[in-house]
């Protein structure tokens, strides 16, 4: 699994092109080790990656965490909070989750927002 995830504010045809861009690569034998999560707008990007957020990544990517409550305790946040943002970067896929285990993969999120169609 690669370390780093691409995520960018891009459309579908631009989604569909990394896509078959992979499939070449992989086609032609050479090795595709790459993540990428795309966002239809900026809006949606920054309500999903918001400062509490990341430094929830953050803090899971440097000591895991054995539960969603001793992920709250950990950051001193409020229970019911950190659940609604673990799961909202769960369904992105920037957190996962394995029984109550959450890990966060990721050493480094790379933004891409295109200005033009």
């Amino acid at each position: 699994m690669a370390t780093k995830i691409h995520v960018h504010v891009d459309g579908p045809q631009a989604m569909g092109r990394r896509f078959v861009a992979a499939w070449q690569r992989a086609a032609a034998g050479k090795a595709v080790d790459e993540e990428h999560l795309t966002f239809p707008s900026f809006e949606s990007m920054v309500e999903a990656l918001s400062p509490r957020r990341l430094d929830l990544l953050r803090h899971v990517r440097a000591h895991g965490a054995s539960s969603v409550r001793a992920l709250a305790t950990a950051l001193g946040r409020n229970y019911k909070n950190v659940h609604q943002d673990v799961q909202t970067l769960v369904d992105a896929g920037l957190l996962l989750r394995d029984g109550r285990r959450l890990a966060a993969p990721w050493s480094e999120l790379r933004t891409s927002i295109r200005l033009a169609a």
